[in-house]
């Protein structure tokens, strides 16, 4: 057996042993764990995932493969990649290349071989840190002194964000959809296209003026990375166009409108990261089994004197997963309508939003 080469250093002190694959070098991240059985090609290229050590709970990732279509994003900006069982043969006809390579051409370290089940433990217990990539050689009080002389990043939306604008045409357009690209997932856009929205993806700090010269028929807030009052530059051109444009907010998006209508957000203890959280529409009482990555979640008291309600409603701890405002025309959910589970259970959160644009046209 050979020994171990790369280790997990966290700040209080545990360390988890295992074998290096993709990126080389040190890095130090946020610690979290995602529950999904399978998309780790998603997880890997979704840029909410920014500056974040992924800790994946299904025990065998890489089986099959990477896929070209399946990214959703150019350049993957995750931290570090932590799994049980590493597969870099993988089998599926899809396939254009294995994970590890994918990982090394972006520099994203990963360790195979680690007991996940009771790292995923030590992060429900004692909730998301810091942690450290290293060599297994690296001694434990170096490690430390690393983790505690280093400030997380607080720029991640202003990294993974477009630069510029751009334009995605849509067959049978119907509406126009101007969207706040905080680090938007290709497959929002797809969906958006699929609906027949032409869509223009702008960057997260454009001003109010410049997006309402773009004359859309309405304005979606998209997913990110990090804390979100830290996109201060957005919340400030959602508060002006509030009431103006139909809104519709994703993940991150539905902190930072709820931020811009006078709400608060707070940090979760481990977040909730994976593709089983059942979620309940409070209009209709279906719940949805509902794909989710955030880390932050909106108070829900704070919600008084907004004009928000409540929507959806997180059914394993209560959080907030949805709000709206009928008078302003605004909706958001904390979770995923346009990942898988998405389209079929939730599709409908896009079909409302069209429905508001159309109500707009005609107002």
């Amino acid at each position: 057996m050979r020994e171990f080469d790369r280790k997990l250093i966290l700040e209080d002190g545990q360390e988890f042993y295992g074998y290096g694959f993709g990126g080389q070098g040190e890095r130090i991240c946020e610690i979290v764990f995602n529950t999904s059985m399978v998309g780790y090609q998603e997880i890997l290229s979704d840029p909410s995932y920014t500056d974040q050590a992924v800790v994946m709970t299904y025990p065998l990732i890489g089986n099959y493969g990477m896929a070209h279509e399946d990214y959703e994003t150019d350049i993957p900006s995750m931290g570090a990649l932590i799994v049980r069982e590493y597969n870099d043969a993988p089998s599926n006809f899809r396939s254009s290349a294995c994970l590890g390579q994918v990982m090394e051409q972006y520099g994203i370290p990963g360790i195979c071989g680690v007991d996940t089940r009771r790292l995923t433990r030590s992060i429900r217990d004692f909730g998301s840190r810091k942690a450290l990539v290293a060599k297994a050689s690296t001694p434990l009080d170096q490690g430390l002194g690393m983790l505690n002389g280093y400030e997380m990043r607080q720029d991640q939306v202003a990294r993974v964000s477009c630069k510029k604008p751009y334009c995605l045409a849509a067959e049978g357009e119907r509406f126009h959809v101007a969207v706040i690209d905080c680090g938007a997932k290709r497959g929002i856009l797809r969906q958006l296209n699929r609906l027949g929205c032409r869509v223009t993806v702008t960057p997260w700090d454009t001003p109010a003026e410049e997006v309402e010269a773009m004359r859309p028929d309405g304005i979606l807030i998209s997913n990110g990375p990090g804390n979100p009052e830290s996109a201060k530059e957005t919340v400030e051109t959602v508060r002006k166009l509030l009431g103006r444009y139909p809104l519709f907010g994703i993940c991150l998006g539905h902190q930072i409108i709820s931020l811009a209508c006078g709400a608060r957000t707070y940090r979760l203890k481990f977040g909730h990261r994976g593709g089983n959280h059942p979620v309940k529409d409070l209009a209709t009482g279906k719940i949805e089994i509902t794909s989710q990555n955030h880390s932050y979640a909106v108070d829900r008291e704070s919600l008084a004197g907004t004009g928000l309600t409540v929507t959806h409603v997180n059914l394993l701890d209560n959080t907030v997963e949805g709000v709206k405002c009928h008078r302003d025309r605004v909706a958001a959910v904390q979770y995923h309508p346009e990942s898988a589970p998405g389209p079929l259970d939730s599709g409908y959160l896009f079909d409302r939003f069209l429905e508001m644009m159309e109500e707009g046209k005609h107002a």
